[in-house]
């Protein structure tokens, strides 16, 4: 489970992989560092071409982080492809990703936008290719054991 009672601002989680965990989905992409201070000027997602050079430019890092050994930065990349989806994927459903309406509650229409769609397309694929690059399993599977049975 990740821990959210790390001091963040305080923690290289490069000099202390030890205190990375894995968690579901995205959990701590926006908070790992210096994970999130080396991808987050990369990640844009208006456009397709955006998209695309953003999600190119995080897997080679992704790539980077493998070959270097660094786990918690790969599992990083790994998340922020994966909220690259995400979040265009909520924009594509709903103008402006607000899926309810502030003043009511009531579910706003859904209206599929196409440039969108084909954005989150292009993260889907990259975060799909990472979560099952060979050498990231293995990692993953590593630093379980060493880090998250503990």
């Amino acid at each position: 489970m990740f821990d959210y009672t790390l001091d963040f601002k305080n923690t290289d989680f490069r000099q202390h992989p030890e205190l990375d965990r894995i968690g579901k989905g995205e959990q701590g992409v926006l908070l790992v560092e210096p994970y999130k201070g080396e991808m987050l000027p990369h990640w844009r997602f208006k456009t397709v071409a955006e998209a695309k050079k953003s999600s190119t430019t995080i897997y080679k890092m992704f790539l980077a982080y493998l070959k270097a050994d660094d786990f918690p930065g790969a599992d990083m990349a790994r998340k922020f492809l994966q909220m690259g989806w995400t979040r265009v994927r909520r924009y594509t459903n709903r103008k402006g990703g607000r899926k309810y309406d502030k003043k009511t509650g009531e579910p706003l229409p859904r209206a599929e936008d196409g440039e969108k769609a084909a954005a989150a397309a292009v993260f889907y694929e990259r975060y799909v290719a990472a979560r099952q690059h060979a050498e990231y399993v293995r990692q993953k599977a590593e630093h379980r054991t060493n880090y998250e049975s503990v």
